[in-house]
């Protein structure tokens, strides 16, 4: 067989993706496409997290502020659970992790007793909900995005919910709320006092201002005739229903809504 004449190769540059070592060379010719990998080393930056060893981002803050917490300690009902039972609880450890120089902190100093759930950001500060067992005390600490203090937002008693069970911060605004077994009823415990009744396939998912968004799923026939489908139930503050969307409603990073449908 006599060489085929090659055309000039036209050289493409792939970048180099996070944790992806080899970059490759793509080589374009009128007979062949060929892959060159070029070892590139990148360089790696060490941590100290304190023994987490997974992150993830926090959400609304644009990939500024990553967190990690000690998931294999349960949750603030578990612990709340252990704590009734006389069994010790050891606190539950909480980082932040700032991008891109690194930077770590520990808002919730760890106490025998104390659990802390997910942090949420709002209005330029990371919040925290504390759960003081021994004190019988619900806190809202808020970490300030500037000067990395943590300070006491607002205190209320444990006596003010019936247990820990899916009791967690939301937004927007900053609203602490949870999702009741049982009875199937959503309650928001502060900033106001509300209790309404919901459906068995509803789960809260969105807070925007004085309106509540609800995912609800549903599900009907067998075999090839099944269907599936889902929905958002938009509510007041008093649980009436406002407006029924097909499919989902999520925020972007610039705090507008999309309708998914």
């Amino acid at each position: 067989m006599g060489s085929e004449k090659q055309t000039p190769a036209l050289q493409e540059k792939i970048p180099n993706a996070v944790n992806r070592k080899p970059v490759f060379e793509i080589v374009f010719n009128s007979n062949l496409l060929s892959y060159h990998a070029i070892e590139r080393n990148t360089p790696m930056k060490t941590i100290e997290t304190g023994g987490i060893a997974f992150i993830q981002a926090l959400p609304d803050t644009r990939g500024e502020w990553y967190y990690g917490i000690e998931a294999w300690k349960g949750d603030l009902y578990e612990a709340e659970e252990r704590f009734r039972e006389g069994l010790p609880v050891a606190g539950r450890k909480l980082c932040l992790v700032h991008y891109p120089d690194g930077a770590v902190f520990f808002p919730v100093p760890q106490k025998e007793g104390q659990a802390c759930g997910e942090p949420v950001f709002w209005e330029d500060g990371i919040y925290v909900l504390n759960a003081d067992f021994p004190s019988g005390l619900i806190q809202i600490l808020r970490f300030d995005c500037s000067n990395h203090k943590t300070a006491l937002h607002a205190e209320l008693s444990l006596t003010s919910v019936k247990d820990c069970y899916n009791l967690r911060l939301q937004t927007a605004p900053l609203t602490l709320a949870r999702q009741c077994v049982g009875s199937n009823a959503f309650e928001i415990v502060w900033p106001e006092k509300t209790r309404f009744p919901m459906e068995s396939h509803d789960s809260f998912f969105l807070r925007d201002g004085n309106r509540l968004f609800f995912n609800r799923w549903h599900e009907e026939g067998e075999g090839a005739a099944y269907r599936y489908w889902e929905e958002t139930v938009i509510r007041d503050l008093e649980g009436n229903t406002i407006q029924t969307l097909p499919g989902d409603v999520m925020r972007m990073p610039n705090g507008a809504l999309w309708h998914l449908k």
